[in-house]
């Protein structure tokens, strides 16, 4: 079964490269000339068009910045999909686009699931992300080769949608971990402690999260070569303050996080890692 990817940035390319070694053969486009070398790198066959991918493949995994990108695609590709054709979307865009997509694809015979990854690319790329899968039970069986290869631990929400909301209750935590972990390193810094004894206390401590072994080395030597763009966070934050809105959600913690996110794109740090958050907290008029 050829595996057709549209989005090979950075969780798309871990993506890819977990199904490669797992022995899918991979076809895909991506505008991005560095994108499409790492898919010919993994021995994938690089398109032209995203429409040249549809005929190629069963299953498509769309892996695309946000929900703009997504509804270019659905739009160019929508009026080409033939009857049992499977689309995995890892992107984390509006739950209420993915109902609506879904529906659509459905009057032809195309499964549309949202299909979360909750994890870092470097995580995904590990095996050590988790897979979020709304939509039809059927077509998620029928995937399951394919999701059981990029994660052993896949979750079925629901109905398509439900994935999407689960993923943005998910990021809720883990950005406000990276956020709790910035300001608390940076404070005991203040204080005189050094960072790396504090990185251990922490990690040993019921305050414990998993950011601290993801991100907390990142921070301490402020390397932000992306794993996760800071400004894909933001974009996620947006979403889930517009999706809490029309729900009546209090979210007042994803508000000041939003905030915080937003000065960190201001100040240039958007396209780092998003454990650059961190820098903020060294600025006293933050």
């Amino acid at each position: 079964m050829i595996v057709g990817f549209i989005g090979l940035g950075l969780l798309g390319t871990a993506l890819a490269t977990r199904l490669a070694h797992a022995g899918f053969p991979l076809c895909g486009y991506d505008p991005d000339p560095r994108a499409r070398e790492r898919l010919r790198a993994l021995g994938g066959t690089v398109l032209d068009r995203a429409e040249d991918v549809a005929p190629r493949c069963g299953t498509m995994i769309w892996s695309l910045p946000g929900p703009s990108q997504v509804e270019d695609t659905f739009s160019a590709l929508e009026p080409l999909l033939e009857s049992g054709k499977i689309i995995l979307d890892t992107t984390t865009g509006n739950p209420d686009d993915v109902v609506r997509h879904a529906r659509l694809f459905a009057v032809r015979g195309v499964s549309y699931l949202d299909c979360e990854i909750g994890g870092s690319s470097r995580q995904a790329a590990s095996g050590d992300a988790i897979v979020i899968c709304g939509g039809e039970p059927g077509a998620v069986e029928a995937s399951r080769g394919l999701l059981d290869a990029i994660s052993p631990r896949v979750f079925h929400t629901g109905p398509a949608g439900t994935a999407t909301r689960m993923k943005l209750a998910l990021n809720i935590a883990i950005g406000l971990h990276r956020a709790v972990l910035a300001e608390s390193l940076s404070f005991a810094e203040r204080n005189g402690i050094d960072p790396a004894l504090a990185l251990e206390i922490l990690k040993s401590s019921p305050a414990y999260s998993r950011a601290m072994d993801v991100k907390g080395e990142k921070m301490l030597m402020r390397d932000y070569t992306p794993d996760a763009r800071l400004a894909q966070h933001l974009k996620d934050v947006r979403i889930i303050l517009s999706t809490g809105s029309e729900l009546g959600a209090y979210l007042p913690l994803s508000e000041v996080h939003e905030r915080l996110l937003s000065k960190a794109v201001e100040l240039g740090l958007g396209s780092m890692d998003n454990s650059a958050v961190k820098e903020l907290f060294g600025k006293a008029s933050a």
